[in-house]
């Protein structure tokens, strides 16, 4: 195998800020890949989840060519069970130590001298990130793509996914008014799934996720940005950019241009009608909706009632503006 790094673009995000919609875009890019998110933790029941394609995830001919792929490399691989977390076969120690959001260079030294008196981690992280990195090349391989998109969102992921010597790593941060992904926070069935309500839960007909209130969802939204962010911090400026969820709906074309002269691909090959190109995505249940219609998500400014817009505005009110967003 060539020595050369594979290409991964990374979506960093809190949750429901439109990163499958993003992903699905570009993965409609002829160069581009993506099938979700690469953590792939929880699938739920393999024997009703869908892929993207709608065929049953197991019997999909993409998922199991990849198996193939995986195979060739020397690693034992099913959807179902894909073992890419960095918590895989993590003792308690290492959870705990895990669990914390990425923060400042000190904070994260010092996690890292923690995790290096545990021998599990020392074996483990190594095997973690060659099976990362042998799994972004199978899928570049079984798509005959230059790079593949990871929408796993998540930053304490995305720390140790930059120090993999196989990967080369391009972050994508996509904010969203946190005033919307409060709403989805709130009802994730109704306002982050997919519409048809028989094929939610990766089609199992039910949400996976349960509710959470305006606070949570508001400190959820701010607290992950702000991880975001920390990492962002620690990289050049030519290995990120930040996108808003917005610009997306409502300048499509010049925002996915600059996305892709970014990335490092031809913008003229971009496919606005992203739903007519073959994906196999795992992950938020949108990606099982026929609708290819890129509208903005604004409901939150009917649904969310004053009372929960003021609870949303003292939590995290000052930091959605300072993140581009009025009221």
């Amino acid at each position: 195998m060539s020595n050369k790094k594979q290409q991964l673009i990374y979506l960093a995000a809190a949750s429901h800020s439109g990163s499958t919609m993003t992903a699905m875009l570009l993965g409609a890019h002829p160069d581009l890949c993506s099938v979700g998110e690469l953590k792939a933790v929880n699938l739920g029941d393999k024997e009703s989840y869908l892929c993207s394609c709608k065929t049953l995830v197991g019997k999909c001919s993409f998922w199991q060519g990849l198996s193939e792929k995986m195979a060739q490399r020397g690693q034992d691989f099913s959807i179902s069970a894909a073992g890419m977390d960095m918590r895989t076969g993590a003792t308690p120690y290492i959870l705990k130590l895990l669990k914390p959001l990425v923060r400042a260079p000190f904070v994260e030294f010092l996690r890292d001298c923690l995790l290096s008196l545990s021998p599990t981690w020392r074996k483990q992280l190594p095997i973690l990130q060659k099976r990362n990195a042998d799994y972004v090349s199978a899928i570049a391989e079984q798509a005959g793509v230059k790079a593949v998109v990871d929408s796993s969102k998540i930053g304490i992921r995305l720390k140790y996914l930059l120090k993999n010597k196989d990967l080369d790593i391009k972050v994508i941060w996509v904010v969203r008014d946190g005033r919307g992904v409060s709403l989805a926070y709130k009802n994730p069935s109704e306002y982050a799934d997919a519409k048809d309500p028989k094929l939610r839960g990766g089609g199992a007909g039910k949400s996976m996720e349960q509710g959470r209130s305006i606070e949570i969802g508001a400190r959820e939204w701010g607290r992950s940005n702000q991880e975001t962010q920390a990492i962002l911090a620690t990289m050049l400026k030519e290995k990120w950019m930040q996108v808003h969820y917005e610009d997306i709906c409502n300048n499509t074309e010049q925002t996915l241009d600059s996305i892709f002269e970014f990335i490092g691909v031809d913008p003229t090959k971009k496919c606005f009608f992203f739903k007519t190109v073959e994906h196999h995505v795992v992950g938020n249940g949108m990606r099982l909706d026929n609708s290819e219609i890129i509208k903005l998500d604004d409901r939150w400014k009917s649904e969310l009632s004053e009372q929960e817009l003021a609870t949303f505005n003292s939590i995290a009110g000052h930091y959605n503006r300072y993140l581009g967003y009025n009221g």
